[in-house]
């Protein structure tokens, strides 16, 4: 099942998608607009899918009392765009338009600060578990509405955590499959 996906450059909403207000977002500095997308992979707990945790971690509500896990990203204040689930629905947390809290100490190509200028969107996986089909499609099209909404973003500014905090993240990982990405863009 395919589905386009549209973007208002104007509010930063994409649809269709649930929306789910995170705290964890501010506005972007003055004359930062979204030239960046990274690629990021969470699960929680580490290996768990399916529940409402990484929602509940984006929006300052996870029972730190629930996983011994949680405890050790008790405070954290932390956020991303969108979630792109396993079975491929999406969740919009922080609209294009604001600067979502996914990056952290960060740099591409020279450029520092990535939260400032990029699009956050979490993968419901992990480093070592194959992502889903469903995932890969809806990723593919999701990106294609970026570049639609925003000119300046092209596969060549799609990067991982790793690749813009490396030796700090992993994620998306060995297991997220770039060349599937990318020749699935190529069919879009």
């Amino acid at each position: 099942m395919q589905t386009h996906f549209t973007i208002s450059p104007d509010t930063g909403l994409i649809k269709p998608a649930a929306q789910c207000h995170s705290p964890n977002q501010d506005a972007r500095p003055a004359g930062a607009c979204p030239e960046l997308v990274v690629i990021h992979g969470i699960s929680l707990p580490p290996g768990g899918f399916g529940g409402s945790e990484i929602a509940a971690l984006f929006t300052n509500s996870l029972d730190h009392d629930a996983h011994p896990y949680f405890d050790e990203i008790r405070g954290l204040e932390v956020s991303a765009h969108l979630l792109i689930r396993r079975d491929g629905t999406v969740t919009q947390f922080v609209p294009f338009s604001m600067r979502a809290w996914h990056a952290g100490e960060s740099c591409f190509r020279g450029k520092h600060c990535c939260n400032d200028y990029s699009i956050g969107i979490e993968l419901e996986g992990e480093d070592e578990t194959a992502y889903d089909d469903r995932q890969y499609a809806t990723l593919g099209e999701v990106l294609c509405a970026i570049f639609q909404a925003y000119p300046t973003i092209t596969a060549r500014e799609v990067a991982g955590h790793c690749d813009i905090a490396p030796g700090r993240k992993t994620d998306p990982g060995p297991a997220f499959d770039w060349l599937r990405l990318y020749d699935g863009l190529g069919e879009s």
